[in-house]
């Protein structure tokens, strides 16, 4: 790898398992601050490196379409490329829900966090494919295989630029590393970390150049082309890329390198697995679920009206969040607090906010014992009432209900717990996604029940008198 510009300590050892799965190990123990890779960035595939790079630059394209690009091309040369070797290490793809066939997706995933957003992935990668991919394939040099460019290959690319490219520097952008996406993920347990270099700061004679801009005006634009050029020459450096120890790890075990603080939604998503017991885990409850219970409870004028409301005192959320503790954002309380205003309430409310310039004393009301104003932070056990809780729990089965019901919570831990992998790797991820999910549903239900008092069996303990 040495030779290619990438310099792996001999420190760490890459293992490969029975299932073809690269991991990284320390071979001995590993201090923090150790440098354990170095790796120049004319190793990495970016845009700039590629030979698509003139090409992708005449079609305008960027970003991850434009990365893609340079990944089909390079696989297209096939062993002429100078990733080849590296690109054979790669899978084809890598198994994320972007890739699953449609019917795999609707029996797996639906009612998730993610099913909606990857069906509405492929139909815009396949609108992107048709749009920038296909025109390309005419202007391929003979030596590339047009058949590199395909939906699948392109599929293929994406997936791979997902779930393992990194961000290297303001010149290249985002570009795949090799040995860097090698160290596999652990949320909250980041052992080694990448580092790019910092953007370029102004330098002084850049400073100059603007404070003489009418001198600069006037520069013919064959000096304005070369001082591109110089620019570009200078920028596209032969610098290099570390990966540092962020803390102790003892010979024997993995290195990992870390995504971020990210819950099973977004690693499935973007990354193709799912951890158990992720602390991270959200849940969201969409916009139309809350007015659907609305609607059923109320009538649909009354519903538009409260969430007219809603949105003039500035509230504009499409979903809302519930945290791994089965606790509700504080906005869809409010949403809840409003949908049950009293009239008489809600007509005050809704004529304070017709003015230009709406006071406080115009966006409080009275909830309890307690004066609530809409549009600043308020206390969760204020805004839970008896109205809202119970709310709560219809909506709560309503959220629930997009899981289909041939299977509960309790049936989809056993289906885990009998998962072989890798044979039954969707299904699996799929199903661990699924169960946190419906694990904070049921500390939503839970918490919202001890709320209104209720018991095991049901029944709602007798309110006590408060005393004066």
């Amino acid at each position: 790898m040495k030779a290619n510009g990438v310099d792996c300590s001999d420190a760490l050892d890459l293992v490969e398992d029975q299932n073809d799965a690269v991991s990284v190990k320390a071979s001995r123990d590993l201090k923090e601050g150790d440098v354990v890779a170095n790796i120049s960035k004319t190793a990495c595939l970016t845009v700039k490196t590629s030979g698509a790079r003139e090409m992708i630059e005449s079609a305008e394209l960027d970003g991850p379409l434009a990365l893609s690009v340079a990944i089909m091309y390079e696989r297209g040369l096939g062993q002429e490329s100078p990733w080849a070797g590296y690109l054979q290490i790669l899978p084809f793809q890598e198994d994320l829900p972007l890739v699953w066939p449609l019917d795999e997706l609707d029996s797996l995933l639906s009612g998730t966090e993610i099913h909606k957003d990857v069906k509405k992935d492929h139909g815009l990668v396949y609108e992107d494919w048709e749009e920038n991919i296909v025109p390309l394939i005419s202007l391929l040099p003979e030596n590339v295989d047009p058949g590199s460019f395909g939906i699948k290959e392109y599929l293929a690319a994406k997936s791979l630029i997902a779930s393992r490219s990194f961000e290297i520097d303001d010149y290249h952008g985002w570009g795949m590393v090799p040995l860097a996406d090698l160290f596999n993920h652990k949320t909250g347990e980041e052992d080694v970390h990448f580092t790019a270099e910092l953007p370029h700061s102004e330098s002084d004679s850049e400073a100059d150049e603007t404070d003489n801009s009418d001198a600069a005006s006037a520069a013919t634009d064959e000096e304005d082309e070369t001082s591109k050029e110089d620019s570009s020459m200078l920028q596209d450096d032969v610098s290099s890329l570390e990966m540092i120890m962020v803390k102790n790890v003892p010979a024997g075990a993995e290195v990992y390198n870390t995504y971020g603080l990210i819950g099973n939604a977004a690693l499935l998503h973007r990354y193709g697995f799912t951890e158990l017991n992720n602390l991270y885990n959200i849940v969201n409850i969409d916009l139309d679920l809350v007015t659907e219970w609305s609607t059923s409870s109320f009538t649909t004028r009354y519903t538009r009206a409260r969430l007219a409301l809603f949105k003039k005192l500035g509230y504009n959320s499409e979903y809302f969040e519930v945290s791994s503790t089965g606790e509700p954002e504080a906005e869809l309380l409010m949403l809840l607090n409003i949908l049950l205003l009293p009239d008489d309430t809600y007509n005050k409310l809704d004529l304070a906010l017709t003015g230009d310039c709406v006071s406080k004393e115009g966006r409080e009301i009275t909830i309890g014992k307690h004066k609530v104003v809409f549009g600043e932070s308020c206390s969760s056990d204020v805004l839970l009432t008896d109205g809202v809780c119970e709310a709560l729990l219809a909506i709560v089965d309503k959220r629930e209900g997009l899981y289909g019901t041939s299977s509960s919570l309790e049936d989809d831990v056993v289906k885990v717990e009998s998962c072989v992998l890798p044979r039954d790797r969707r299904l699996y991820h799929s199903l661990v996604l699924r169960v946190s999910e419906r694990r904070i549903l049921e500390k939503l239900r839970s918490n919202v029940r001890e709320r209104l008092g209720e018991v095991s069996g049901g029944k709602r303990r007798k309110k006590m008198n408060s005393k004066s």
